[in-house]
């Protein structure tokens, strides 16, 4: 495991602390799990923007359509 040293203002540093007791955990471990969340929820919120432009894209679902078609016909066979 690598060593990161970072600075955060007073007032997140206070709240870093009291969460930290009230959960009788390591603030690395608070810092750690909240860091693993956000980054989850860009991915989803990237994820989610991807499939968002790609619905409009008239060519790929035309494209998606024709596919599934096929797929049909063949489970029919």
């Amino acid at each position: 495991m690598s060593t990161f040293t970072s600075t955060l203002p007073d007032d997140l540093l206070k709240l870093l602390n009291e969460q930290a007791s009230k959960l009788s955990i390591p603030k690395n471990k608070l810092i750690e799990k909240a860091l693993r969340i956000y980054l989850d929820q860009l991915n989803r919120a990237e994820y989610i923007r991807s499939y968002k432009e790609l619905a409009a894209d008239t060519d790929l679902l035309s494209i998606a359509e024709e596919g599934m078609e096929d797929y049909l016909q063949q489970i029919e066979k």
